[in-house]
């Protein structure tokens, strides 16, 4: 709807987890070169983790095209609520791996062969799991018994665990001790800081085909980040909320208060924005509560849902 109003050429602000949009941090290429670094020296498992929102899927992704590009063996699983048989079955599958038998200790040495083949191609095998924080200790223990698959100097399938910091309390169990000695390499995601958020702001919109005139103000992207938390989720469905106020009120560039406006049209104004840190901080020397996170990830993914409502009244309006 606003696109050709600010000369753009798709939606900048999409909250799906485009590798394109992935924007390079400190914190991110550290993630990234730590991924990468583990999965080629075949470490076994991999652990990266982060708040809600702070972009560990859209790492995945990016992950995941560099896996392609390295004609890696690679299954992404996302639904976490699979049980231990059902985990095994969905990635035999995903690899592509044929096993007619549905004894369980058959297709397990079925897969063992499929990854020895591999191994002596040359071939990088991969499991990529997502929102890992959600699996239950006996599937987690299903993932340490997948790292017995190795020869005598080398892990066959190289694992990447992505969720929650929940997912760090998890394994912390006592049940699940073995798993987490097994982790050698661990990655994380942060909040953005002010200096970041801006450099995250601008380079959505040039990935977008702005031309370079501007679209936000600087106290505007100031006041977001202060809203957001440096949340991208949260940066990303509040911006694209204050493009389409702006469309309607065909005003440009977009101020302050329209961003305030923003938050007052879906009643979140009752929460004050926080004082941004010093952007010469680096994002983790400053501490923001989780609880206070999950509550703004939250009521912008509500938000973000009711974009098609907004849209259509400001339709109405213009």
């Amino acid at each position: 709807m606003y696109k050709k109003f600010f000369g753009l050429r798709e939606n900048p602000f999409n909250v799906n987890p485009d590798p394109r949009y992935l924007f390079s941090t400190p914190r991110t290429q550290e993630a990234l070169a730590g991924l990468t670094h583990g999965i080629e020296s075949r470490k076994g498992i991999i652990l990266l983790t982060g708040e809600v929102g702070t972009g560990k899927t859209t790492l995945l992704n990016k992950l995941m095209g560099w896996l392609r590009q390295k004609q890696a063996a690679t299954a992404f699983i996302f639904n976490t609520t699979l049980s231990a048989g059902e985990l095994f079955d969905w990635l035999i599958a995903d690899f592509g791996v044929a096993c007619e038998s549905r004894l369980k200790s058959e297709r397990v040495m079925r897969f063992n062969r499929w990854l020895l083949d591999r191994y002596a191609a040359g071939v990088t095998t991969v499991l990529v799991v997502d929102e890992a924080q959600n699996l239950s200790p006996q599937v987690l223990e299903e993932v340490r018994l997948l790292t017995n698959l190795e020869t005598s100097t080398d892990k066959l399938l190289q694992i990447v665990l992505s969720g929650q910091p929940e997912l760090e309390k998890n394994l912390k169990h006592p049940q699940l001790r073995q798993l987490q000695q097994r982790i050698t390499l661990h990655c994380r995601t942060s909040p953005l800081s002010l200096e970041e958020t801006q450099g995250y702001v601008a380079e959505r919109l040039r990935v977008a085909g702005a031309n370079g005139e501007q679209i936000f103000s600087h106290e505007a992207i100031e006041r977001v980040h202060d809203y957001a938390h440096g949340i991208p989720r949260v940066i990303n469905v509040l911006c694209e909320h204050a493009l389409i106020n702006a469309y309607v009120d065909q005003q440009r560039p977009i101020l302050v208060p329209l961003v305030d406006e923003v938050v007052r049209d879906f009643e979140l104004d009752y929460a004050e924005p926080t004082a941004p840190p010093s952007t010469s901080m680096h994002p983790e020397s400053w501490v923001v509560e989780e609880s206070v996170l999950r509550e703004y990830v939250s009521l912008w993914d509500r938000l973000g849902q009711s974009s098609s409502v907004r849209t259509e009244v400001g339709e109405s309006r213009v």
